[in-house]
């Protein structure tokens, strides 16, 4: 694999997911606000808010990611981009993992890095943080590429959106399942390592399989 094409491609895709500043705010102001918003409607108890941070963060967490993805190939559809990369010689399957990591990047890593100030605004104790930037960072990365291939497959629709999240949510579950786990486990004390290792193979799958997915579900938009 050539590392210089590699990194063309990805600085390629990181300035212009940049271009569109509010497709990157929007998921992030999304996952600030409605957690404040759970205090208001739960109450300032901080046992109450401990308890149920790490649901809270990761349910939050999923919709922002899903939310950022909608539009994930939206704009190269619409300006004939996407056509000319499967026309390019260069290999779809590298375009697409690179377009991903592009868009994790810029949307799951900060997402991620946000996080332990919304924990300690929860009241989650702090012996939980490490466990919580894990499971994010691996759970992000794995929705991004859920996502993306719901995303390819919907791109030609006009309200491509709601089918989007029918067809991405319940796959979205046992990633759900095992990072508010790894969480949960942490906060209370307990080894969270076997979550996080179910996180970090579910990654690694995603890494290597998603990308040919992802190629198939854009060829299929473009036929149609």
């Amino acid at each position: 694999m050539n590392l210089g094409l590699c990194w063309l491609l990805l600085r390629r895709e990181l300035l212009v997911s940049l271009r569109r500043r509010s497709d990157l705010a929007n998921p992030l102001f999304f996952f600030l606000i409605v957690c404040a918003l759970f205090p208001l409607g739960l109450g300032p108890s901080p046992v109450l808010l401990a308890g149920m941070a790490p649901g809270i963060l990761w349910i939050v967490a999923l919709l922002s990611v899903l939310m950022a993805s909608d539009g994930l190939f939206r704009a190269d559809f619409d300006d004939g981009t996407l056509e000319q990369v499967l026309l390019s010689p260069v290999s779809l399957y590298l375009t697409s993992l690179l377009k991903v990591l592009a868009h994790w990047l810029l949307s799951g890593l900060p997402l991620t890095l946000l996080s332990p100030v919304l924990a300690l605004m929860l009241h989650m104790p702090s012996a939980g943080i490490p466990a919580l930037l894990a499971s994010l960072g691996l759970g992000t990365l794995v929705l991004s590429f859920i996502a993306a291939i719901g995303a390819a497959l919907t791109v030609g629709l006009k309200r491509g959106g709601v089918l989007l999240s029918l067809l991405v949510l319940p796959l979205f579950v046992p990633v759900l399942i095992f990072g508010s786990a790894a969480v949960q486990r942490a906060v209370q004390g307990m080894d969270s390592s076997a979550p996080l290792a179910l996180l970090g193979a579910m990654a690694a799958l995603f890494l290597v399989v998603a990308p040919l997915a992802i190629a198939g579900a854009m060829r299929v938009s473009h036929d149609q």
